[in-house]
């Protein structure tokens, strides 16, 4: 016992405080849940419900983020096989991207 409370006690805290810490600090990671990059001033707007970010230009490349309808992302003006490069692995429909107004999107 340490200060009357059990061992067993304070390493399931411990852990539980370390998962929470670990869940805390990653959260901030990726708040848009999609893309970040994109230093060419694109600028695009999601018009699906939920868009999936895809970590390859591919239908069947795995899900690596997502955004709600009307979230604004930064892009690159790189379009390849119907999807919009948003960052460095990170792929997005064009179908369901706009350029938000004057932004340079080529």
């Amino acid at each position: 016992m340490i200060l009357g409370v059990p061992k067993r006690t304070l390493i399931i805290f411990a852990v539980l405080l370390g998962i929470v810490l670990i869940y805390l600090l990653g959260a901030d990671k990726d708040k848009s849940q999609g893309a970040t990059g994109g230093s060419t001033g694109c600028k695009m707007t999601v018009t699906a419900d939920v868009l999936n970010v895809r970590a390859a230009p591919d239908p069947n490349a795995p899900i690596v983020g997502m955004f709600n309808q009307n979230a604004q992302t930064a892009a690159e003006p790189v379009v390849q096989n119907g999807f919009r490069k948003l960052a460095e692995n990170k792929w997005a429909k064009t179908e369901f991207l706009t350029p938000v107004d004057g932004a340079n999107c080529g």
